[in-house]
């Protein structure tokens, strides 16, 4: 179904700062947890160390009020035991980790919804070293290795308060063939501009067409903004790349995603070494049902009924756009990339 989705005005983009911060005992004892500390600390949020290594007293009087609650806390932990083995994670990269869970942005189709289990409450790992030390063991000594950081978080969107996500790029600038990847749907790029990244990170800003990004993503930087960050990036030698997700066929969406082109092809040296990557809106039973709690107002078209169904292995459902439909939208965003960006590199389709 094709829905008519309205474009409000221009939204200004602000950091995140969370009305409190709550630290584990386990991540307080953790040298990259006090130098979070220290970072909220310079902000005027007030700190509590808990008693215990269990994040409760978040839940409201219902699951508005608990949405509200999580999304206004950052709880400093550590990383559970089972996140350190590493699973696949394609086609984005061949590994995936993290150095946080949840994300401080309102994005109404959040992909999040439904995967993550609890409450939507941003944490942020403080035994960080212990991570970076781990992924050496799956790095491949004979081919690059790609690892992913941005599948629970929005990394840059927290980056002010942890600092970590250029601890990663710091890191991934020493290794031989390991390499990092990170997406975001926000701007404040300045802190990360002159790290060593020795060409070992991608940076890739997450956009979309003008309707969707303003009405569906609160929180965030304006598509504007975050491609003057990705193009400062891109000055400062990082590989860089666009996300367009999820690509949604909403009313006059050929008209939307052509101005959307015309954004980027303004802001981005089509000479530059340009990747995208193109995932289609799609969604599961359970994430329809937390994004209706979530955003019981919202626009976004859930309807299954026009929708294909498609199975993973284990059985899981996913609601995608019908055959004709994905072709259509697959032509047509894949020729604007190849009119306009000729050298660019479409990593893949989804």
């Amino acid at each position: 179904m094709i829905t008519d989705i309205k474009t409000t005005s221009k939204k200004q983009t602000s950091l995140w700062l969370p009305k409190q911060v709550l630290v584990t005992p386990a991540a307080y004892d953790e040298s990259w947890g006090q130098q979070i500390i220290e970072r909220v600390k310079s902000f005027d949020i007030p700190v509590y160390k808990l008693s215990q290594n269990r994040i409760t007293g978040l839940r409201g009087k219902n699951e508005r009020e608990t949405y509200a609650i999580a999304k206004n806390t950052l709880a400093i932990v550590n990383a559970p035991a089972g996140q350190l083995k590493l699973t696949p994670i394609p086609p984005s990269a061949d590994w995936q980790f993290h150095l946080a869970q949840g994300c401080p942005a309102h994005c109404q189709y959040c992909y999040l919804a439904g995967s993550l289990s609890g409450i939507p409450v941003i944490k942020a790992y403080a035994n960080l070293p212990q991570i970076l030390n781990n992924l050496s063991g799956y790095e491949h000594q004979d081919r690059d290795t790609t690892y992913e950081v941005s599948c629970y978080t929005d990394p840059l969107g927290i980056e002010h308060l942890t600092g970590s996500l250029a601890e990663c790029i710091r890191y991934f600038g020493t290794r031989n063939n390991g390499y990092l990847r990170w997406v975001s749907k926000f701007d404040l790029v300045d802190s990360l501009l002159n790290l060593p990244h020795n060409k070992h990170t991608h940076c890739r800003i997450s956009v979309n067409a003008d309707p969707i990004s303003h009405s569906m993503e609160g929180g965030t930087a304006t598509v504007e903004q975050r491609l003057k960050g990705l193009g400062k990036l891109a000055l400062h030698g990082y590989r860089v790349g666009i996300v367009i997700a999820p690509i949604m066929a909403i009313a006059d969406w050929q008209k939307h995603y052509t101005k959307l082109f015309n954004q980027i092809e303004q802001a981005i040296n089509i000479n530059c070494d340009l990747t995208f990557e193109l995932i289609t809106h799609r969604f599961t039973p359970k994430s329809k049902e937390v994004l209706q709690t979530w955003y019981p107002n919202s626009k976004l078209d859930l309807t299954e009924d026009v929708r294909s169904q498609k199975r993973n292995k284990f059985g899981g459902v996913k609601y995608v756009y019908e055959r004709d439909l994905m072709r259509e939208l697959k032509e047509f965003i894949q020729t604007e990339i190849d009119t306009r960006f000729p050298n660019a590199k479409i990593l893949y389709w989804t």
